[in-house]
């Protein structure tokens, strides 16, 4: 490909895109045998890739009231996702927290060495190196792995290993990176009876191998009145039996201010995905978000339309919608922020997005995407003084195929994913509050209800009613760092269809801790205590996770 091609590429997406806004007919994956009433399995494994936040032309005229986070952008080269009643925990994963202390490093690379109950052991190393001509190189590894688990001992254990590779090209006007990395994850579905059924342990064994290669371009001259960032990558996903996905994403961002308080922006995305599990399934996107923001000290407000198409071949779905976003900041006083606004998209579901959120599905899950007809959201957000911060928020969506995982018949020990191919409202409320002492001390609390309203499933399988999110860190004399959580989660459940019983799971609190010490400039110690409550929760029905396990260790910089 020419140095042209991301270019082109970006230009024909646009063109699709909007060629195609006049079709509108709404996908509805058809009924597959063995299925429950229209609804689908699928499997799915995302990663994302993230450049830091940064105060960038994409949001150079925010309202002067505004706060820091607000003016900050994020840079989120990956898809969308449904975020919605999906609490981020996933059972079985080693929650060694990863979190180090807010100082300035003397030294850039380090090693790190730990092991724990559950016959954990956890290796990590970070290097990375200043070239010639503003050439940053960087390397990482590490391996995370518990030799048994909860459940019938080996059995249930695990492993993670990750390695990735930057490098890196700054020059006043651009920055050029790209990234390859590996993951390979080991694990076992270990959901079944351990006193009644003895299962061969290879036909148990699940085996994920991920690759990676991405290359990014953006404008490094914050000054300039136009601003943009390109990046393109593709990642395959394999695993142990016939599931293989490969997933090439390009994403575009582009802004230009037309006056001091009128900006004009652009986004696109262009997904080509191909998956591979028995049959073969291709399966794109299109999406291009143009929009224009005003802003002034007491009002911001955005809108534009959201324009996006998909294919799939296997379901013979070839579609076009146009969304519209808008989105209303008002400050009638001090730093006190009320809004609302409108949004619609189209979530892509692929293997990798699903397996991110359950990883012990079943093979051969057919894909579907989900469709937010509408989110429609208002609430008030600010900052109290004395360093405490606030919002309040309420949501309603409708959402076609909206998807629920649950345990599949007749092998309980996997889960499929079920689509609600009518028309799923759901409401959230949220609130949250924080609170925050001059870095020393940051602490926030979230709290969200969730209310399901579906046509066709008969209930939210596995998603919560309730769920709460406490964070803190403490800092002391810049040596000793310390981190807790708490997470709730409470109206779970999901059915048995061989009994035909719905299983009420018990309410999950999990709370962890760890702290880092540092020993000198170059040597530090750490522990960190999770599950404190040894609750053997189940975030997904039969699958119980690890009971109070800790992991301690040594950490080299140089």
């Amino acid at each position: 490909m020419t140095s042209q091609a991301p270019y082109i590429l970006t230009f024909s997406l646009f063109a699709i895109s909007f060629s195609a806004m006049a079709q509108n007919p709404r996908p509805t994956p058809p009924k597959k045998e063995g299925e429950v009433e229209n609804q689908e399995i699928t499997v799915e494994k995302s990663r994302r890739i993230e450049l830091p936040p940064a105060n960038r032309i994409f949001n150079k005229i925010p309202s002067i009231k505004q706060s820091d986070e607000q003016r900050k952008v994020n840079y989120e080269f990956q898809d969308r996702q449904l975020t919605v009643g999906d609490p981020k925990t996933t059972p079985g994963v080693l929650p060694a927290s990863s979190t180090q202390a807010e100082q300035p490093p003397i030294y850039n690379n380090y090693v790190k060495l730990g092991a724990g109950n559950y016959g954990s052991f956890l290796g990590e190393a970070f290097v990375g190196t200043t070239g010639p001509q503003n050439i940053v190189l960087e390397g990482s590894l590490k391996h995370l792995s518990s030799n048994i688990g909860p459940v019938d001992g080996k059995n249930s254990g695990q492993s993670d290993t990750k390695m990735n590779v930057t490098a890196k090209y700054l020059t006043d006007a651009i920055k050029f990176q790209a990234d390859a990395g590996y993951q390979r994850e080991g694990f076992f579905f270990y959901g079944y009876k351990p006193r009644t059924e003895v299962p061969d342990r290879e036909t148990i064994r699940q085996r994920l191998n991920t690759y990676n290669f991405r290359v990014g371009l953006e404008n490094a001259n914050t000054d300039n009145s136009i601003d943009y960032s390109l990046r393109t990558g593709i990642t395959v996903l394999k695993d142990r039996y016939q599931a293989s996905e490969t997933d090439w994403g390009t994403n575009f961002k582009g802004s230009v201010s037309i006056t001091d308080k009128v900006l004009a922006l652009v986004s696109a995305d262009a997904y080509v995905t191909q998956r591979s599990d028995q049959f073969v399934d291709n399966r794109n996107l299109f999406r291009v978000k143009p929009t224009f923001k005003y802003s002034s000290p007491q009002l911001t407000v955005s809108a534009g339309v959201n324009a996006v198409n998909e294919t799939d071949k296997r379901l013979g779905v070839n579609s076009t919608r146009a969304f519209p976003v808008v989105d209303v900041d008002f400050v009638p006083i001090g730093n006190v922020h009320f809004f609302a606004g409108i949004d619609g998209d189209i979530q892509r579901n692929t293997l990798r997005t699903l397996l991110n959120e359950n990883r012990w599905l079943s093979p051969q899950i057919p894909l579907a995407n989900t469709v937010k007809l509408g989110d429609y959201y208002g609430g008030v957000k600010g900052a109290a003084g004395g360093g405490f911060t606030f919002e309040g928020k309420a949501s309603f969506a409708r959402y076609r195929n909206y998807y629920t995982f649950n345990n599949t018949f007749p092998d309980t020990t996997k889960f499929f994913a079920l689509y609600d191919a009518g028309t799923a409202r759901v409401l959230n409320l949220t609130g949250e509050i924080g609170y925050s002492q001059k870095d020393r001390f940051r602490s926030n609390l979230r709290v969200d209800f969730y209310r399901y309203d579906l046509d066709q499933l008969e209930a939210a399988w596995h998603r919560p009613r309730l769920a709460g999110r406490w964070t803190n860190s403490f800092m002391l004399n810049k040596k000793l760092f310390i981190t807790g959580d708490l997470y709730f989660y409470e109206g779970l459940q999901g059915k048995n269809f061989v009994t035909n019983q719905i299983q009420k799971l018990p309410t999950i609190w999990d709370a962890n801790i760890k702290i880092d010490y540092f020993l000198g400039t170059q040597f530090g110690a750490f522990v960190s205590l999770n599950n404190i409550v040894g609750q053997n929760y189940q975030r997904y029905l039969y699958y119980p996770s690890q009971g109070l396990n800790f992991l301690g260790g040594i950490t080299y910089s140089f």
